[in-house]
């Protein structure tokens, strides 16, 4: 192994290196394109992954939404088509009879599923804005990016207070420009409200958005009297519990509760939220190893490409092999040679591709950071893919230059040196 260290194998090393500058150039672009690929989908995937991770970070992710819908079978002397109304005590049913239940959160709203928007009035200013009726609980549900102010708390609820929290393009539309609406008082179907608190859109609002207003529960039955019924629930479960098996338990109550067939899958809509997030991390999970075979893959056929230009060199060094091994040159330093360049080329490449994989993704890391709603965070390679990545190309370099090395060392002194 001495060889490895001497100047005269590097100076070999790189003097064949100089005589084919174009064709090693076009060689080591295959290894560099695999690990460009490798580290530039590695850290995509995980940038996104990231992403979702902060996007989800403020909301219960193992939790689903239900309400009631229509029935679809004929049962307990009801006809078909009937209409199923939540009330209040449903989530205190649920709350107490399914397992793994963390909360229950009644919702209430004005403004979505087909109904009209409430009128909101600030001076002489209006505009038409969906009202929901919240515990301070579904906090915990989609976390609110509060710009100023407060969210909702108990003492809301108890003293059923004529406060809200808007969102940030209400206080766009409705207040002058620089005037603070904490405090303030708007009108909310003719009804006066405080503002307490101004929210920010969250990627994980899947109705609310900017232009929603929140008010208490307790409040919303008052003042749109809806007495006890509710237009859905959302349920969540403990992090480790199943939470479609939740989902199915708690229809299975609610059929009982509203005499509906057991069979019947209209009654009840419901949107699972731990379902749809493991979705979105199988997606996720399924890039990276997309990513890992690909770049592998690329990898490889970019160290098969520099085993070939080897091949070629050896061709062309016939003659010089030769005199090497007449002046007493050992098969295993010629071998050890053809190796060393080949392994060397690889790193070379993959280094090269490391370097612009790294820049690519802090290029996108900057752009993502302006996108709001683009789920793309930090994207990383980890320390044990990029020694995955080496590893990998020292043993295929040392592995693809075995094969013209054995060439070069199969080829008898007397018979290289009658080579032309």
């Amino acid at each position: 192994m001495k060889f490895i260290f001497t100047r005269d194998t590097w100076q070999e090393i790189f003097g064949a290196i100089r005589k084919n500058k174009l064709r090693t150039t076009i060689t080591i672009i295959g290894v560099f394109w695999g690990i460009l690929l490798f580290i530039g989908l590695q850290g995509a995937a995980k940038g996104m992954e990231n992403g979702f991770e902060e996007a989800f970070r403020g909301m219960a992710t193992n939790s689903i939404f239900l309400w009631g819908q229509q029935t679809g079978i004929p049962y307990g002397g009801y006809n078909r088509n009937r209409s199923v109304r939540l009330d209040i005590s449903d989530t205190y049913r649920i709350a107490n009879q399914i397992e793994g239940v963390q909360f229950v959160a009644p919702r209430n709203a004005k403004g979505i599923f087909g109904g009209a928007a409430p009128l909101v009035v600030n001076n002489l200013k209006s505009g038409n804005y969906k009202v929901f009726g919240d515990y301070p609980i579904i906090d915990k549900v989609s976390k609110k990016r509060l710009r100023k102010g407060r969210f909702l708390n108990q003492k809301d609820i108890d003293e059923k207070r004529k406060i809200c929290v808007i969102g940030e393009r209400i206080e766009q539309e409705l207040f002058e420009k620089g005037d603070d609406p904490i405090g303030k008082y708007i009108k909310v179907s003719n009804i006066y409200f405080q503002v307490v608190g101004v929210y920010k859109r969250n990627n994980t609002d899947f109705f609310e958005g900017d232009n929603s207003i929140f008010i208490p529960f307790t409040t919303f039955k008052k003042v749109f009297n809806t007495g006890n019924r509710i237009g859905w629930m959302v349920i969540a479960g403990y992090p480790d519990e199943d939470i479609v098996a939740i989902e199915e338990k708690t229809k299975t109550l609610l059929k009982r509760r509203y005499d509906v067939h057991p069979e019947d899958e209209r009654a009840f809509g419901a949107a699972n939220l731990g379902e749809m997030f493991g979705k979105i991390t199988g997606f996720v999970k399924g890039l990276k190893f997309t990513a890992l075979i690909v770049g592998i893959a690329t990898i490889l056929a970019g160290v098969i490409a520099i085993g070939n230009i080897l091949l070629i060199t050896v061709k062309e060094r016939t003659k010089e092999i030769g005199i090497r091994r007449a002046l007493g040159a050992k098969p295993g330093e010629i071998r050890g040679q053809i190796i060393l360049e080949s392994v060397f080329l690889t790193l070379v490449a993959g280094i090269l591709g490391m370097t612009v994989g790294g820049l690519l993704l802090s290029s996108l890391n900057n752009t993502a950071k302006d996108l709001e709603d683009f789920p793309f965070v930090n994207p990383t390679v980890s320390l044990e893919y990029i020694a995955m990545a080496i590893g990998l190309m020292v043993i295929l370099g040392t592995l693809i230059g075995l094969i013209p090395a054995q060439r070069a060392v199969s080829v008898r002194p007397i018979e290289a040196l009658r080579e032309e």
